[in-house]
């Protein structure tokens, strides 16, 4: 059983894979669009869970 937290991991996981493959020509350059896409990913959730915790307040 996944949290939404570790979810969000996996799917960060997998979308920064598939966009450092297809976006980047280099492996060097694969590898480093790949991580930052994945902290992008995971950032912006961290970010907006934050936010929404705020509004709710």
């Amino acid at each position: 059983m996944l949290t939404q937290f570790s979810a969000v991991l996996v799917f960060a996981l997998f979308a920064s894979t598939v966009f450092g493959i297809t976006q980047r020509a280099q492996p060097k350059m694969m590898i480093r669009f790949g991580i930052l896409c994945f902290s992008l990913f995971v950032g912006s959730v961290i970010i907006a869970s934050w936010i929404m915790y705020a509004i709710k307040r």
